[in-house]
Order: C-alpha cells, then sequence, then structure tokens
C-alpha cells in the first residue's frame, strides 16, 4: 500500500517500465544501478552493489520511505576492492542469494532494503493498468490454444519451486523451450532459429509464448512483463500468439503492443489462471 507523505524511490533496471512508473508519481527519487540506464527517465543517482550501505543511507537522507524497483537488471560483476565496511557486512547474506536462481536473490535484495527501514511496495499498486485481467487482448483464440496454454501453464508451474524461470513456448502440446536466466529474449530466439521444424502437424497450432509468476513469488518485484519487443520476437519465433496470467504479468505500452500483436496476427489472451 502508497503511505501518503513518503517520498517514492524507483531502484529502476532497463526498459520502459521505470519511465511509466514514475509518471505515476510525484517527485519520484529514482537510483539505477550502473550499467543499467532506463528508457525515458533520467536517475538522480547511479549505484554500485559494492557500495550498497551508503546507498541506502543516501535515500534515508532524500526522504525517501517506500522503494519501487522497475526494469531489468542482469546481476553485475562485484569488485571487492570497492566495498565499503559496512556493505562488505552484507556479503555473506548475498553471496549465497547471488549463486542461487532469481527469485531466492530479489527476497535477500528485499530484506537488505527492508531491514534499512523502506517499505518494498510493488508496481502494481502505483500503476494498476499495467496488469491487465483476463481477456482476450487481440487475434482469435482457438481451442488447439487453449490446450497450449494449458499446457505452458502447468509446466512453468512445475518449474517454479525450482526458480528457473518464468514462462515457456508450447506448440502442440510440446514444450518447446523453457525461460532460463538468459531470459525471454534469449528463449524466443532460441525457438526462432531451433524450434521450426519440431510441430508434428503443419496445420495445427503454431503455438504460444506462456508467462506467469513463479508460484510463491514475491510480486513487490520481478514481475513478467510483455511489450512490443516480445511480440516482434514472438512473430519471428513463429508462434500464434501470447498468453499470460492474468492478473500477474505486466503489459508495457498496452496500445502499441496490441497494435504490433494485430499486425503480426498474434493472439494476445490474459488467461484466467
Amino acid at each position: 500500500m502508497i503511505s501518503p507523505g513518503q517520498r517514492i524511490a524507483i531502484i529502476a533496471g532497463r526498459g520502459t517500465l521505470p519511465a511509466l512508473a514514475a509518471a505515476e508519481l510525484e517527485a519520484p527519487f529514482v537510483a539505477a544501478l550502473e550499467g543499467f540506464a532506463p528508457e525515458g527517465v533520467a536517475p538522480d543517482v547511479f549505484f554500485r552493489v559494492e557500495r550498497l550501505a551508503p546507498f541506502l543511507d543516501h535515500l534515508r537522507d532524500q526522504g525517501v520511505g517506500q522503494v519501487l524497483f522497475a526494469g531489468a537488471v542482469q546481476r553485475p560483476r562485484l569488485d571487492p576492492a570497492l566495498f565499503d565496511a559496512a556493505t562488505a557486512q552484507l556479503v555473506p547474506r548475498l553471496l549465497p542469494a547471488l549463486q542461487g536462481g532469481d527469485d531466492a536473490l530479489l527476497r535477500a535484495v528485499i530484506g537488505v532494503f527492508e531491514d534499512w527501514g523502506f517499505q518494498v511496495i510493488g508496481v502494481d499498486q502505483v500503476a494498476p493498468d499495467l496488469v491487465p485481467g483476463p481477456g482476450v487482448l487481440c487475434g482469435m483464440v482457438t481451442p488447439g490454444d487453449e490446450r497450449d496454454a494449458a499446457r505452458a501453464a502447468i509446466l512453468t508451474a512445475a518449474l517454479g519451486p525450482l526458480d528457473v524461470g518464468q514462462g515457456c513456448v508450447v506448440a502442440q502440446g510440446l514444450c518447446l523451450a523453457i525461460e532460463t536466466l538468459p531470459g525471454t529474449d534469449a528463449m524466443l530466439d532460441f525457438v526462432a532459429r531451433s524450434a521450426t521444424g519440431l510441430r508434428p502437424d503443419p496445420k495445427g497450432t503454431r503455438g504460444l509464448l506462456y508467462k506467469a509468476p513463479k508460484p510463491g513469488q514475491d510480486r513487490r518485484i520481478d514481475l513478467p512483463a510483455i511489450g512490443p519487443a516480445t511480440v516482434a520476437r514472438a512473430a519471428e519465433a513463429g508462434l500464434g500468439g501470447i498468453a499470460w496470467a492474468a492478473g500477474g504479468v505486466l503489459l508495457l505500452d498496452r496500445a502499441a503492443t496490441v497494435a504490433a500483436a494485430s499486425a503480426a496476427g498474434l493472439f494476445l489472451w490474459a488467461r484466467e489462471p
């Protein structure tokens, strides 16, 4: 819940999501990890993980009470020579998480921010329109697509406890690819290169990309996201559409995403979980 009177900091990564979130807030403080500048909004400060403790102190000095994570980052390479004494004390806590999956790492990061007294809020609390409810936004979903989506939902849920990824590609009941650490774009690029001949029925469904949060995921951070670039890659992969768990996935730039999907002949479907 957004608390009136408390300044909100956006911990920004790459992409347009930080700007979309900033547009919904009054005078947010925008901070970005070095090397991961967002699009459409200028950060007030850049920071490094090796100087995390001084950065958190700086947020408090700026009157920040709540923190919102938005945008894509990759695991940075850490320079041991740059650690200050206070941040070095966090290493035993963060290092095991850095060696685990994304969810484990993000839970550890949330814990550190909360220990500094910040309340972590989700993007959907600031911009609920970015998280569509159930429905078909464009195109036509066939019974075969419904079966593929059901299969994909089962696969994604089964992978969740392994903290691997948040999506997969299914065509005619076959799993063509699962999302791993490199992300959705890498998965779709793999399908475009490698999966052309794997569909057994040339007249059957072309397949779909399915996205969903991991079971038990802390939804304040790292919700799956879909945007125009996702549509372009799905089209290049020869898919028939994109489906996702309604209420659990961010749809970035809805108008442009729907227009791109319509032009490419893809359906967009927020599926009831």
